[in-house]
């Protein structure tokens, strides 16, 4: 009985960090990279920064894969963070 509410609560801490992450992937990211295009690159060529965001969701409905790539990044490095520190754990 103990274990099956172990293994939901992990499940819905694991579900909770990968929306959180997909949230962040698909709002604040690519505000995030307009911002900091426009102060390297200079002016988008689309409509600003909602041009920018309109083009990333659009190539996820195409099912893009650069853009899947992109937008779940946040979710990725997160979770090869927490294999390496596993790993480090380990060795030690």
């Amino acid at each position: 009985m103990e274990r099956d509410a172990a293994i939901k609560t992990t499940w819905q801490r694991e579900i909770s960090i990968a929306a959180a992450l997909l949230a962040f992937g698909l709002i604040v990211l690519p505000f995030s990279i307009y911002i900091v295009g426009q102060n390297l690159l200079g002016e988008y060529e689309g409509a600003g920064a909602l041009g920018l965001a309109e083009s990333i969701w659009l190539d996820l409905l195409a099912l893009q894969p650069l853009t899947w790539l992109l937008v779940l990044t946040p979710y990725i490095v997160v979770q090869l963070a927490r294999l390496g520190r596993r790993t480090w754990r380990r060795r030690l």
